[in-house]
């Protein structure tokens, strides 16, 4: 039995509310009244869903009058991160990271978030970095949650390129026990050393699918560099914020290039010491 309409809305729809002045108030029962709410109060409304279908998010960019290319992007998911200017919205896709501690692996989803004069709204993809907590941290700084929706951009970029450099560590704690590995005495790792070092890059790659492109959009709203003009929709003052994060997300590629530059000379090392030991068997 499929769920009704209105069940299905609730579930996509995660959370709903106005905020004034830096605090909170539920939203009304039907969010197309949200927008003029907040505006006639003087806040905005923030509405954060999760992986919802054409036909349920068609009802949110009416509402909204989101550009039918943001919203397209959203629904595919698959993006690079990305941030992309209409005439009455901000478009910023983020992807954050998961790394799995018992497989060792990296997987990344996706959050897209669409900012106006007087709403933010964010469409979540995939089962990492849940947007609730954000949320809560953020409703408990009025001040910065005063700024309007770009503390929302804010809120969720910073958390995001925060848990990048949680993720750094772990394929750094991971990268050395591997090269302790390969550089045992008299070992030079077992025959499967060469496949984990492989799927090691791979998750490397992956990371820097979700890293790397990032640094644009990043240099754009913290206006460092050549990216000096403003961005619509986002508060001059919240520049000093963005800086913040774009400081970390360097430190992040830094990282994730060092550990590149590593575990390709670490295969090196490796495939050198296998070429020894067949010289040496052939010798004897």
């Amino acid at each position: 039995m499929r769920p009704s309409r209105e069940r299905r809305r609730c579930f996509v729809i995660v959370d709903c509310a106005i905020y004034r002045e830096g605090h909170r108030s539920e939203g009304p029962r039907d969010f197309s009244d949200a927008l003029d709410e907040a505006r006639a109060a003087g806040g905005f409304v923030w509405i954060g869903l999760h992986e919802p279908s054409a036909d349920e998010f068609d009802l949110v960019a009416q509402e909204f009058g989101l550009h039918p290319l943001a919203v397209e992007d959203a629904l595919k998911a698959h993006q690079r991160p990305k941030l992309e200017v209409y005439d009455d919205s901000l478009f910023v896709v983020l992807k954050p990271v998961v790394y799995e501690p018992r497989s060792d692996t990296v997987s990344s989803g996706e959050v897209m978030i669409f900012l106006g004069d007087s709403f933010a709204v964010t469409v979540r993809h995939g089962e990492g970095t849940p947007l609730k907590a954000v949320r809560q941290r953020l409703e408990r700084e009025p001040d910065l949650l005063g700024e309007g929706p770009t503390s929302v951009l804010y809120a969720v970029a910073d958390a995001v390129v925060d848990h990048y450099l949680e993720v750094a560590t772990e394929l750094q704690n991971d990268l050395e026990e591997l090269e302790t590995e390969v550089f045992l005495p008299d070992s030079g790792g077992s025959r499967h050393t060469a496949s984990r070092i492989y799927d090691f890059k791979r998750q490397i790659l992956e990371f820097r699918r979700a890293t790397g492109p990032l640094a644009l959009p990043m240099s754009r709203l913290a206006g460092v560099g050549t990216y000096g003009a403003p961005v619509p929709f986002v508060r001059d003052g919240a520049r000093p914020f963005f800086r913040d994060v774009h400081d970390h997300l360097t430190r992040v590629n830094e990282s994730v290039e060092g550990l590149d530059r590593l575990v390709s000379d670490i295969l090196s090392a490796h495939l050198a010491q296998i070429s020894v030991r067949q010289n040496d068997d052939m010798r004897k």
